[in-house]
């Protein structure tokens, strides 16, 4: 029981039942209404967080520590987005979940769980901490362009529209960038408040998710996916898992990493944050396609969170030396 406790994650929890109240009471008509208004102001909020939180130290270290950096960022926003597209195009992939499937691997890296993931497993924590921001930081840009690129509608054109670019700049950029440049004076406040501004980060996306699936349960979102293609989903998402977690450790001893450095790619590039594509999707996506694209996001987040804390703790129970060992078999 206790082991069962570890691996879920309580958020995770959170959204579950946030998901179960949407589909048994969903928001409609002038609730509806309010609710979007809600969560898309909890979205800017979220990302002006993102932006106090950030530091301008974290950035410049970010740039000079350009092999592992860079070569997280390759697998974050070139070979992650090019396995989702090939999945999406040619793979087994139920028709209603291939958005979601794809917007998933589009997305940055975890900051939290990437950092404590890395600190267990005794990697380089402070260039954890560098790469997912920096991977963070250039998402809010690369994601939305990756999405305008590679997802199409289905009659043809892509799914980012004008509007979608002016919200993106008024929801996502100017949040944060006035968040940054807020910091040296709210930083310290932030710092000392961590606890509860985590708290008001989990709550935004709450709000996001329930507004997203009420949209989704009112246009008939659970008569359309079968239980056959949520397991399906999660065959897939162990597949991917899997496979980006081969390729980030062996493209750390191809360029040479140290093993602390090989650990950071390998968490920092394997993951993708839930925190992120959460509010993204509902500034990128119509009211009532963000849940379904959601689904395959909410879904391999907690895979990963399973299998990244148990690799991390093999790496961590074991001597340096048999570490190297450990990544091999792992």
């Amino acid at each position: 029981m206790n082991r069962l406790r570890q691996a879920l994650d309580p958020f995770l929890l959170l959204l579950i039942a946030t998901v179960a109240l949407a589909s048994l009471l969903p928001a409609r008509g002038q609730g509806a209404r309010i609710a979007e208004g809600v969560a898309d102001a909890g979205i800017v909020l979220l990302f002006f967080l993102h932006g106090a939180k950030l530091s301008r130290k974290a950035i410049w270290d970010g740039a000079r520590a350009w092999r592992l950096h860079g070569a997280t960022l390759a697998t974050t926003f070139l070979l992650f987005p090019a396995m989702g597209w090939l999945l999406s195009r040619f793979g087994p992939v139920p028709g209603d979940m291939r958005a979601g499937l794809l917007f998933l691997t589009l997305l940055p890296s975890t900051v939290q769980s990437s950092i404590a993931f890395t600190a267990i497993a005794r990697g380089n924590v402070a260039a954890a901490v560098v790469s997912a921001s920096f991977s963070n930081l250039l998402g809010i840009v690369l994601t939305p362009l990756l999405v305008a690129l590679l997802m199409q509608r289905s009659g043809g054109g892509s799914l980012v529209s004008l509007s979608a670019v002016e919200a993106i700049v008024a929801q996502l950029l100017l949040p944060f960038a006035l968040g940054h440049m807020l910091r040296p004076w709210i930083g310290a406040f932030i710092e000392r408040h961590r606890a509860m501004i985590g708290r008001v980060d989990r709550g935004s996306i709450l709000l996001v998710v329930y507004a997203a699936f009420s949209a989704a349960v009112v246009e008939g979102l659970w008569h359309k996916v079968s239980q056959g293609e949520l397991l399906a989903l999660v065959a897939l998402s162990v597949a991917m898992l899997s496979a980006i977690l081969l390729c980030t450790y062996g493209l750390g001893r191809l360029i040479g990493l140290s093993r602390e450095d090989a650990i950071v790619l390998q968490f920092c590039g394997s993951k993708k944050s839930l925190a992120s594509g959460v509010p993204m999707a509902g500034v990128l996506f119509p009211a009532a396609a963000v849940g379904p694209i959601l689904l395959p996001v909410m879904i391999f987040h907690q895979i990963q969170l399973m299998a990244c804390a148990w690799l991390a703790r093999r790496y961590g129970g074991r001597p340096a030396s048999e570490g190297d060992a450990a990544m091999v078999k792992g």
